[in-house]
Order: C-alpha cells, then structure tokens, then sequence
C-alpha cells in the first residue's frame, strides 16, 4: 500500500502504513534496500507523531481557551469611560452652580459605573487571600462600624464626652513640656550611661592589654634567663662536664650575671641566684696553689674553703640597693655579697647564708630567718666583719654580717643566737626592730 504525502487534510483517518517484510521481497530489490531502510523508519515515525497530536489538539486547545477565559480580567467598553467622565463633569456642575440634585445625579452614577468596572478586578485581587484572612479583614471592618454605630446612636459616649470637657488641657500642655523636658533629661542620662560604659569597656582593655605585656614580658624574661643559665654553663664548664674557669672566663661570667641581674624583676634575681648557689657557683671554693683548678672534696663534690677559697662569680655590689622583697632564697651562698640598703621584705631566707655580707640599712620585714646563718661560731664571741682582720670560722670573730639599721620587723622564727647577735651588734635603731626585744642584751656596737 502507498501513502500519499500530500493528503494530510485528514491524518486522524489515515490507516496504519503496513512493513513489507524483506523475506517478500525478490532479491534484486534486496541488494539496495540498506539505503532505504532508515528513511522508511524515520517517515513511519513522523506519522505516528502526527496522528498522536491531531488526536490531543481539539482537547488541549478548549482545556487552553477555558483557562486563558477564566485568568483574563473583563475589559471596559469605552461607552462605560464616556459615561463615567459624564459623571465626573456633572459633579463639577453640581458644585459649580451649587446644585443638589446634579451633584448627586453625578456622584451616583460615578459610583455605580466605578464599582461595575472596580468589581472584576477586586476579585481578581481578593485570590490572593485565604478565606481566614478576608474573614478577619472583614471582621475588623465591622467591629469599627459598630463603634461607630454606638457611638452615634447610642448615648455610651456621653460619660466620656463630659469627662473630656471637664479635663483642663492648658495644664496637659504643661505636663506636656515637663514631660519633654524629663525626655530630655533621661536622654542626657542615657548619653552619660553609654559615655560611662564606654569607659569601664576601654579601662578593661586597657587592664587586659596590660595584662598579656606583663605576660610577654615575663615570657621574655624567662627565655632570656634560660640563654644565661646554658651560656655560663657552657663557659666555666669543659666538654666532660668539669668545672673549668679560667679568669678571663670567670670575670666574663661575672659581667653576664651583674648585666642580668640589672634587666630582670626581683623573681628574676631570685631565680638567678638560686641557680648560682645550687652550682656551687657562689661558694669558696679551694683552689689548686698553681693550677687555679677547683679540688674535688673526695665525696663527688668540690671543696669549699671559706678563708682562701676563690668563687667562681663575686657578686660584690651588683645587689647593692637591690628589691628582693618577697622572693624565695632558701639554701642560697649571698656571704661576702655587699647588700647595702636592699629589699629582702617577706623573703624565704632559710638556711640562707649571709655571713659577713652587708646588711647595712636592709629591709628585712616579715622574712624569715629560720636557721639562716648571719655568723660562725657562738652568738656571744662573733663580730661583724672587718677589713682589717681576717676572719676566725671558729670562734666566729669577723665572720658576722653587718646589720647596722637593718629592719628586723616581724620576722619569723628568729632562733635566740640570731637574736642576740642583731641585738648586741645591730645599733639602736636594730634593736628597736628586733622581735622579742634586746632587753638585758649589750649593745656592743655602741651606737
């Protein structure tokens, strides 16, 4: 069966094309049939589309135009605008000639034909609200016309009407103006509250800035003592660990600690010296006569010799005036160390020793003193040192400090012997200082 391409008036009656199975064919036709197969399958299919959409067509196009009819808004007819700027102008003669009659004649008919074409698209308008939201607009509407309505037609507003004639509003207005000027007040309240808070923030940044410097510099501080304590390591010390210090070496470590000492807090002193006097560092320590070596003890130390012993590191007046107060210094070597008018307040000086160190007008309040070494020898036979003679270990003679108008206020645990000493070799103004008092004690310094 053929198809004529042409006939298309008519695709919905058009019958089914029948395939011609090949096997039908004679074989002449088959030898050049692969050309022709594919335009045969893509023509068939172009008439199936085609019978698909003329059978949808009439139905999608009535559901299109029922829609587009029922979406579109009714337009107005230009018959209804000629009328209602008839409208118009008869409510501009009514007021013109003062007419009642026109002027309503007009406003009427304004309204009725603004309504008709208002009507459509109020509706249109109305879709986009839900049924409870018209209803509660609506329900609004009407409990303000009812107000209204009792208002006029009722007498509830009377009371309210005499009580608002019998209201004195010249003294509202007063009240009025105090209540500005109060307004006024509690804005200038409110500037000084927000000026106030500013500064209460700006102080604690302040304090919290201050804060993390105070820490960066204790950070500091610390990582600075650390570099001295592996650099005089590394300088009196020899690669087996012996000490070693030559004088060159000992006088430039003796510059290192007296630059420290002068950089750093009084923690920091403290920390420094703790470590010279465990390191045996600030000890006397007995000398080779001709090496200049430090001799081993024979018990895995090193023997201290206390009238020819050479230290390793003479503090000599590096702590001179220096603020000490309350650091830890317990187990510290300060003896021979020149500690005139320093700060040793509430510092932890047990077993401290400060035998013939200067202690002259010292600050020793609240420190304390227990077991702490101020002389060799008996409290009754030790005396201050003196350059003029040499010091006796034994019977204690120039072996004590000097504690001239030193302040022993309220120190703790001062044993009898420190008490007596301090008394018999303090001055009067030591011994006014001293707990427990001198009472029956000499004063052997005499003044």
């Amino acid at each position: 069966m053929t198809i004529d391409p042409n006939n298309s008036s008519q695709p919905s009656s058009s019958p089914t094309p029948e395939v011609i199975p090949d096997r039908d064919l004679p074989p002449e036709v088959l030898d050049g049939a692969g050309d022709r197969e594919i335009s045969q399958k893509g023509l068939a299919t172009q008439q199936a589309m085609a019978a698909l959409a003329s059978l949808q067509l009439p139905e999608r196009t009535s559901i299109l135009s029922r829609s587009h009819n029922t979406v579109r808004p009714r337009t107005t007819t230009p018959l209804a605008s000629f009328i209602t700027l008839g409208a118009i102008a008869l409510i501009f003669l009514g007021l013109a000639l003062n007419n009642f009659l026109i002027g309503l004649l007009g406003t009427l008919l304004a309204l009725l034909l603004s309504l008709a074409v208002l009507l459509p698209w109020l509706q249109t308008v109305g879709t986009f609200f839900s049924p409870q939201e018209r209803s509660i607009f609506v329900a609004i509407l009407g409990v303000i016309a009812a107000l209204v309505g009792l208002s006029k037609f009722t007498a509830i507003n009377r009371p309210f009407l005499a009580w608002g004639r019998q209201i004195n509003w010249e003294a509202f207005g007063t009240l009025a103006e105090w209540f500005g000027a109060l307004g006024q007040i509690l804005i200038a309240v409110i500037a000084v509250y927000v000026a106030w808070r500013q500064y209460v923030i700006s102080k604690d940044l302040t304090i919290q800035q201050n804060l993390l410097t105070v820490q960066q510099n204790l950070i500091t501080q610390q990582q600075t003592i650390d570099s001295y304590f592996q650099g005089i390591s590394d300088l009196v010390l020899d690669e087996e660990g012996m000490l070693e210090d030559w004088p060159q070496e000992r006088a430039i470590a003796e510059g290192r600690t007296a630059a420290i000492l002068s950089s750093v807090d009084a923690s920091g002193k403290a920390k420094i010296i703790r470590f010279l006097s465990q390191s045996k560092l600030l000890t006397p320590l007995q000398r080779d006569a001709r090496l200049g070596r430090a001799m081993l003890n024979g018990n895995g130390g090193y023997a201290e010799d206390r009238i020819k012993g050479v230290r390793v590191i003479e503090l000599g007046v590096v702590l001179a005036a220096a603020d000490l107060s309350g650091t830890d210094l317990r187990w510290t070597d300060l003896s021979e160390a020149n500690l005139i008018r320093a700060n040793l307040s509430r510092c932890d000086l047990v077993k401290a020793n400060f035998s013939r160190t200067i202690l002259y007008d010292a600050q020793l309040v609240g420190a304390d003193l227990k077991a702490t070494i101020l002389f060799y020898g008996k409290a009754e036979t030790a005396t201050p040192r003196n350059h003029s003679a040499p010091p006796n270990y034994t019977t204690g003679e120039q072996t004590g400090a000097v504690i001239e108008n030193a302040d022993f206020t309220d120190v703790q645990r001062m044993s009898d012997s420190i008490r007596y000493y301090c008394c018999a070799w303090g001055g009067e103004r030591t011994r006014a200082t001293v707990p427990g008092g001198c009472e029956g004690i000499p004063n052997k310094l005499g003044r």
